[in-house]
This record gives C-alpha cells, structure tokens and sequence, in this order.
C-alpha cells in the first residue's frame, strides 16, 4: 500500500464558545474554553490515520510544552513523526477559534510552522514513492507548497492541495497539482467567481467542497455532484481537514475520483458532531455501518 505524506502545519488550538462574536470594543462572556491539538496538516494527518494506514507528519514545532502536546498527540493517534523536528529560535504554532453561531472564526499564528521551507523538506522528499499521496496545505511557506508540488510532478507522486487558509496559488501549482480541493469560498476567490468554467477547465482535479451539501467536479463529460450528510452540528472546526484526510484515504484504497469524495463526505460528517478540530475525527469503525465498499 502507499504511504500518505502529510507536509504541513501543526498547532495547539485556543478555543472559546459564545453566543455571538464580539463586536468591535466589544467585550462579552463567553460559555466554555479548552485547548486542544490542531493546524491543518496535523488535522489531516489523525483524520487520515484514524481511517487509513501508513500516514507520514513532516513539519516543525516549538522546543516547547506545546510542541510535546502535538507530538505526542500524533504518535498515539499512530501517526508516524520521524519527519517532525523542533526549532529553537520560535514557540510551536498557535490558532485562536472563536465558536459562535453555529460557525467559526479564526486567527492563526504560524510561529515554527514557518520553518517547514524548501530545505527542510527537501530532506525527506527523496523517501517518496510512485504512487505515494502528498498532501498539502497552505499554513507553510507559499515557496515550499510550490516545491513540493513540483517535485511530486516529476516523480509520479499523487498530490492534493487543500488551498487553505486562502492565499493566491500560482498558476504552474494549479496545473501541476493532481488535485485541488478549495471550499465554494476559496474556489470563488481562485477562479475571480469563474467556478463553473473552472470546474471544465481542470476536469477531475478541481474538486468543490460544498459543507454538507457535499462536493462538486467535472468528469470530462458532466459535472459530478457527489452528496454530503446532515448531521447535528457541534463543531465545524476541522471539518474540511476530515474530508482531505478520508479523500488521501480513499485514493490509498485504490477508490475511483466519486467513491474517494463520497467516503471523505461521510467521514466529514462525523467530524461536526463532535467539539474541536479533531474531537469528532471518525475512526474507521465508527463509520463502517453507513460505508458501503
């Protein structure tokens, strides 16, 4: 089986719930607070190993309390962290979630994240192989996702980038990248409001997630909607992280383009049921019952 690279983030999420967001000056109680393990590769890395198998972290944290929180949080959801080191010179990456109206707010600090640059995983992309999936995100250095897009190009290596949080994409990574799954929100900003002709454009490698109303791509001959799941929403936070994760997994059980988004759908759906970024994180068992192979 191939192995499922996951070159991104990691963090400890701060999050508060509250009725409302505050407004500007605005000072209000809130009703619950914790802390909890997150960043987006790390997300998808446990989304990825609670339901499939060979899941690789590579990414930096803090010489510090948080850093051996992510750490250790990684090694027991069997997550394989050779590829994780920790600087020095820079505290572990920090995200601050706000949970109110059924939805989230979110401000990221980066921090040791930073340092996943070009030559740091230039020391690991040698251990790839064909076949392997490489997934992606965009809370790492812009120049590094360009390299390793890149490098996974020529060496027949599947990748899949969540371009997420939302910056500019370089247009050789969009046609280089074997699978590009913004939101409606991302896909609107990349595309100027075009999505519909990019959907054409990029057939079987753009792929629309919708929420729960699921998820969007073009076949080469008709646009596939694939449909999602209504659940009792908890939590959004890590929703869209689930579905990358399952989507690497379906691609790792040889599933086609629809089975490996429905899978990713289902798994996704199960993640809002449960309080923050991976609390919800379905494992493989939890969903067999809905999964039909």
């Amino acid at each position: 089986m191939n192995k499922i690279v996951v070159i991104g983030s990691m963090s400890i999420d701060l999050v508060v719930s509250a009725a409302k967001r505050p407004g500007k000056g605005e000072t209000i109680l809130g009703e619950t607070f914790f802390t909890t393990p997150g960043g987006k590769g790390a997300n998808q890395a446990v989304a990825a190993a609670r339901l499939g198998d060979q899941v690789h972290m590579i990414g930096r944290i803090g010489n510090d309390d948080f850093g051996k929180e992510i750490h250790e949080n990684l090694k027991s959801n069997n997550v394989i962290v050779d590829s994780v080191e920790p600087v020095t010179h820079l505290p572990s990456g920090t995200a601050h979630i706000t949970l109110a109206e059924e939805d989230n707010s979110i401000i990221v600090v980066p921090s040791a994240n930073n340092e996943v640059n070009v030559s740091y995983v230039d020391k690991y992309l040698s251990t790839l192989n064909k076949g392997d999936i490489v997934l992606l995100q965009q809370e790492i250095p812009g120049e590094t996702v360009t390299h390793v897009v890149d490098y996974c190009a020529a060496h027949d290596v599947i990748s899949i980038l969540n371009p997420a949080p939302y910056r500019e994409v370089d247009q050789t990574v969009i046609e280089k990248v074997s699978y590009l799954t913004p939101n409606e929100t991302e896909s609107a900003e990349m595309f100027n409001g075009n999505v519909e002709q990019a959907l054409i454009q990029y057939p079987n490698k753009l792929i629309v997630t919708l929420g729960s109303k699921g998820a969007v791509y073009y076949n080469g001959k008709e646009k596939v909607e694939v449909p999602g799941y209504k659940r009792e929403v908890k939590d959004t936070t890590g929703a869209g992280d689930t579905f990358n994760g399952a989507f690497a997994v379906g691609l790792q059980k040889s599933y086609s383009l629809e089975k490996a988004l429905a899978f990713a759908n289902l798994a996704a759906s199960y993640s809002v049921m449960g309080m923050g970024a991976q609390g919800g994180m379905p494992n493989l068992t939890d969903i067999e019952g809905e999964w039909h192979v």
